[in-house]
């Protein structure tokens, strides 16, 4: 199967129709019309660093609410098992099941490589740090899960277009908080956006 492709700055977004983890049918195009999205791509749920990105998420949504953004996270995990996930890892977001990673496809999201997602020195400092501070451990995915898939995160601007796609180098690198913070929230989506919020996307 060959690797998706990346999407870039000003790209238009994918628009697909997921199960939200209460069973909600949802158009991804609704959640950035007249507001700016962040779509949050997971790995699977055995993940330490999965469960630290949804961690500060959780607690950025307030700001990013207060803002009028809005947030939405995307798991590869059924319907059930997105739903039991993101009730203890995620309360008060929208979480959307895509089982078929059709989702993930779309947004050029596919398989890392041995580096990306186990042989990097930054995975493992990160792992060693989880299970130390968090006490979380690397586990197996749940049956139908692909541990190879790589996250990412995408800023959707009311246009629809792709404000700024962020493709992970490996699993634990997330994007900053200063990031989000300083570059979405400090944007005036009133105006045209003619560069990407980060140099580094394009």
């Amino acid at each position: 199967m060959p690797k998706p492709l990346p999407l870039k700055f000003n790209d238009p977004a994918p628009n697909l129709d997921l199960t939200a983890a209460n069973g909600q049918i949802i158009s991804l195009s609704s959640l950035w019309q007249n507001k700016v999205l962040v779509l949050a791509f997971t790995r699977h749920f055995g993940c330490p660093q999965c469960k630290e990105m949804l961690d500060e998420l959780v607690q950025l949504h307030p700001e990013l609410i207060g803002k009028g953004l809005s947030l939405a996270v995307i798991t590869q995990g059924t319907q059930e098992q997105t739903q039991a996930f993101c009730v203890e890892r995620a309360p008060g977001i929208l979480c959307l099941a895509d089982p078929d990673r059709k989702a993930y496809s779309a947004y050029g999201l596919g398989k890392g490589s041995l580096r990306q997602t186990f042989l990097s020195t930054r995975v493992w400092r990160s792992n060693r740090n989880l299970k130390k501070t968090r006490g979380w451990k690397t586990e197996l995915p749940p049956q139908g899960q692909d541990s190879m898939l790589m996250p990412g995160t995408f800023v959707i601007g009311p246009d629809g277009r792709i404000r700024l796609p962020y493709y992970y180098e490996d699993i634990a690198d997330h994007p900053s908080v200063e990031l989000l913070v300083q570059g979405i929230m400090g944007t005036d989506w009133q105006k045209p956006l003619e560069t990407p919020l980060d140099s580094n996307s394009d």
